[in-house]
């Protein structure tokens, strides 16, 4: 039975090289992360690359280790994990990627105890990196079981550079005669956005971010949790999905939906976030007390998910461009529970992004798709400086689609600059 068993194993590690080998060959896109790789293999740290399916992680980790040695376990094959045994698994490994350096493990949250194992492969001094689908299990799970031992390597979709770096263009240098093409881009990934297996077959991004949609729900929310009402989380996220950019509490959306419970409102909210599916981004406010009750922003993490799910009769072009300065702001760095608020002034007029560094404000921003009318420039110029004396903050933006220029209001500077430039 031993044999069988190990046999068995052996089988599927040599299938998983043939796949491993297979994603070598092919051609990838360097994605743009600000960390070296060279530095962090060097590391004896565990790199943990983490983010929403199909974005890129295993892509990344197979770029950092390309002309490496290196053993590979992918834990999202159900094989894998039917017949797993560690002790096995870890001499067939030698077995199959003689003398390894590095270890890669995938999508590893689908591993039961899988931190328990981790532990004694860090111990044994394994080189890791570790790729995970799961914002909740890789952080406080890492952070708890193996604080100080792990660098974080956070992955998103595609960004506008990237997307345009797919199609021969440099972002920072367009040519006159490529105008007329990066503006047709720049309003594709606006409607789009950017996943990276839907860059080349455009005509198929809805259907095919439909399908990651409900995988996304199924898989890592109603199975991961057994969830029993899968109508309710369904049109949860949904509803959330129609609602990106909007304020809503656990009380309006258990209301809207008819859920009972406010607590499981919450509980389903957060089992949206764990796939980096959903963001909540609180109200800025002193009081601890009073940023907790406020309502949320809601964000989602690519704007193609709007035009694959939502319910919308209508372009949302502002919100569009809001939500992909939401997810840029979070390439950038920004944490929405630390770094990154909503503010309403106390005439409650509204700012989309107060900013923070080391506990001070440091730029407030809002968003507004054009600025060629008279109320538009009246509304978002008198929030900005509304909140600037409020706030004690000088540094006031404006991103649009496509507009650049300074506004002088009750005097303050306002800078109105595309977003795209302000992310360059």
């Amino acid at each position: 039975m031993q044999r069988i068993l190990r046999n068995d194993m052996k089988t599927i590690l040599l299938s998983q090289r043939k796949e491993r080998d297979d994603l070598l060959a092919q051609n990838y896109i360097s994605r743009h992360i600000t960390l070296n790789a060279d530095e962090l293999l060097s590391s004896h740290l565990i790199k943990l690359i983490t983010g929403p399916r199909r974005v890129g992680k295993s892509t990344q980790a197979l770029l950092m280790l390309r002309n490496k040695n290196f053993a590979y376990l992918n834990f999202d094959k159900q094989e894998l994990l039917d017949n797993w045994n560690a002790d096995l698994v870890m001499r067939l490994l030698d077995e199959v990627y003689p003398g390894y350096d590095y270890l890669l493990l995938d999508e590893v949250q689908n591993l039961p105890h899988w931190d328990i194992w981790v532990t004694e492969l860090f111990r044994q001094g394994k080189n890791m990196i570790i790729t995970g689908s799961n914002a909740n299990m890789l952080s406080s799970e890492m952070a708890t079981v193996l604080t100080g031992k792990y660098l974080p390597i956070e992955m998103l979709p595609f960004s506008l550079a990237e997307f345009f770096e797919w199609h021969h263009l440099d972002q920072k240098a367009i040519l006159p005669e490529q105008r007329n093409e990066a503006t047709v881009l720049e309003d594709d990934y606006l409607r789009l956005g950017g996943y990276p297996e839907t860059v080349a077959a455009r005509t198929l991004a809805t259907s095919y971010l439909s399908t990651l949609f409900d995988s996304i729900i199924w898989k890592d929310v109603v199975k991961r949790h057994k969830i029993r009402k899968t109508e309710d989380i369904n049109n949860m996220a949904l509803y959330l999905l129609t609602n990106f950019c909007n304020q809503l509490s656990a009380n309006d959306i258990a209301n809207a939906l008819n859920i009972g419970s406010v607590a499981t409102t919450q509980k389903f909210m957060g089992y949206l976030h764990e796939p980096f599916l959903f963001y909540y981004m609180p109200r800025y406010n002193n009081k601890l007390k009073l940023m907790t009750k406020a309502p949320r922003k809601i964000y989602v993490v690519d704007n193609g998910f709007v035009a694959a799910k939502a319910f919308s009769t209508s372009d949302n072009l502002g919100r569009l461009l809001e939500n992909q300065v939401f997810v840029n702001l979070l390439r950038k760095g920004y944490d929405p529970e630390k770094s990154m608020f909503y503010y309403r002034t106390r005439n409650d007029k509204e700012i989309d992004f107060v900013l923070r560094e080391n506990n001070r404000v440091k730029q407030l921003v809002q968003v507004s798709y054009e600025m060629t009318s008279e109320k538009t420039i009246r509304r978002e110029c008198s929030a900005l400086t509304e909140a600037a004396q409020e706030l004690h903050c000088n540094d006031l933006y404006v991103l649009t689609y496509n507009e650049k220029r300074t506004i002088e209001w009750e005097g303050c500077t306002i800078q109105v600059l595309p977003s795209s430039e302000w992310f360059q």
